[in-house]
């Protein structure tokens, strides 16, 4: 970064934005802050998602954000809004000019990459402090062809499979799902022989945008290819399709094409499921809620295809922008670079939910509201040991069951795979043409129609933004 950032924040300021003394949980009982505060009096107005882990905005990132005001003189404001409402409250503050000045995203928000700041050089400066950032999580806040970071991309979620193993020993499969033919070998068999379905989603929300995704990559097709091409229309899709229309006849039954972003979770909590795509959060309800059946599920990396495939689409992916309406944009960066030194602490009070984009930040000195860890001195040794032995396991439970998360970054990979999440994608994803897509085929729409059709929605959102400048490829 030169000597003075793009829009004029020096890079002595910048280092000394991330706190540099570290700020603590909120729930540890001492907090380590600057002696003095840097910066002058300020606002700044948050808008974030309700964490699915409630403990980590109530108990943590309330606390942190308010603290790292006081220590730098700013007002410091936090609103919390519901994961389905971010897109349109975005939408109605850029068009009305004026709103916060920090919007998380649990997605790539590309689509808004005109109304928003290039975040560059907080990328650029957080490299230099925390080492190379994730790039699944850089292709999910950068575009190529224009050069821009739209958003800053602080972590991400890791999205097993989540499954019931003691449904799984009565079909003859303990071990769980590895491919997806197997949901359908065995996951039929348990909804057949024991009454209880899979929980994948048909529905216009984000987790059946999510499995729609990972299954295209797995039979090794996608919305587009590595260059921006549309490459929805071709056998393999409609080999996928087909699939999914088979999968919904054999093991699921019709609620799932109403589903919301929480139905999946519920679900599994319930007993009504025997397989989901998702985080951990499921699993940390089921411990607090019902015991019996946080004990009995098990995880899984993401399944194969036909050909060996398997890849898990990252649909919870933190992205901050930065309207260009907002006069605090130094003290929005500033926060963002803060908020990187302390993930350990993010880490540990979203109960492992939020995984770093900076896997080599150190990790701060000082009372940091958790058990040290022998041996940790970068996020990734604690990103380890934790996987290895769970901090929050029950009295009881098989130790060890979130190994297979430690190699997730093998196997997951962003939204607009094997391409970046450019705005085309994203209004695709928003717009949820994918799940669409598998819906209506599973509904009784012949597959190559669906995925005709879903073809011409595509085209014809590339069209609208290849005009613009903002995505790549001919065709």
């Amino acid at each position: 970064m030169a000597k003075k950032g793009r829009k004029g924040l020096t890079r002595r300021e910048f280092v000394k934005a991330a706190g540099l003394g570290a700020l603590a949980a909120g729930v540890a009982p001492g907090i380590l802050l600057p002696g003095r505060s840097y910066a002058q009096a300020k606002d700044l107005k948050i808008l974030v998602w309700s964490h699915f882990v409630p403990r980590f905005d109530k108990e943590w990132f309330d606390n942190f954000a308010r603290n790292w005001g006081q220590a730098n003189g700013v007002n410091v404001t936090v609103d919390h809004i519901g994961i389905a409402e971010i897109a349109s409250r975005t939408a109605a503050e850029i068009s009305a000019g004026q709103g916060h000045d920090l919007i998380e995203w649990v997605a790539s928000p590309s689509q808004f990459e005109p109304s928003v700041l290039d975040l560059g050089d907080v990328v650029s400066e957080a490299e230099k402090k925390f080492g190379k950032q994730l790039p699944l999580c850089r292709r999910t806040s950068y575009n190529p062809n224009t050069k821009k970071f739209y958003s800053f991309c602080h972590g991400w979620t890791i999205d097993p499979g989540n499954y019931r193993k003691s449904l799984w020993e009565k079909a003859g499969k303990g071990s769980g799902p590895t491919t997806w033919e197997d949901l359908i070998t065995y996951g039929g068999k348990i909804k057949r022989e024991q009454g209880i379905q899979l929980g994948i989603g048909l529905s216009q929300e984000i987790d059946s945008n999510m499995a729609g995704r990972a299954l295209l990559w797995s039979y090794d097709t996608s919305d587009q290819d590595e260059k921006e091409n549309i490459i929805i229309n071709n056998p393999k899709t409609v080999e996928a399709v087909k699939y999914m229309a088979r999968l919904f006849q054999e093991a699921m039954v019709p609620e799932v094409f109403a589903w919301t972003a929480v139905s999946n979770n519920q679900s599994l909590i319930a007993g009504r499921a025997s397989y989901i795509l998702n985080s951990i959060s499921a699993y940390r309800s089921a411990q607090k809620e019902v015991p019996e059946i946080a004990k009995d599920i098990y995880f899984t990396p993401a399944l194969k295809g036909p050909r060996g495939t398997g890849w898990s689409c990252e649909h919870v992916i933190y992205n901050y922008i930065v309207p260009k309406y907002s006069k605090n944009a130094d003290t929005a960066k500033k926060f963002l670079l803060a908020l990187v030194e302390n993930y350990d602490q993010a880490m540990y009070a979203s109960e492992l939910y939020n995984s770093p984009a900076f896997f080599d930040t150190p990790i701060p000195s000082g009372n940091r509201g958790y058990a040290p860890v022998k041996g940790a001195r970068k996020l990734r040794d604690l990103h380890n040991a934790w996987f290895s032995d769970d901090p929050f396991a029950l009295p009881g439970e098989t130790k060890g069951k979130l190994l297979v998360l430690k190699d997730a970054e093998k196997w997951s990979t962003n939204v607009g795979h094997p391409g970046p999440a450019n705005p085309a994608v994203g209004e695709i994803y928003s717009t949820f043409v994918i799940p669409n897509m598998f819906a209506g085929a599973a509904r009784g729409t012949k597959p190559e129609t669906a995925v005709a059709q879903a073809e011409t929605q595509i085209k014809s959102i590339f069209a609208k933004w290849r005009e613009k400048g903002l995505v790549g490829g001919t065709k």
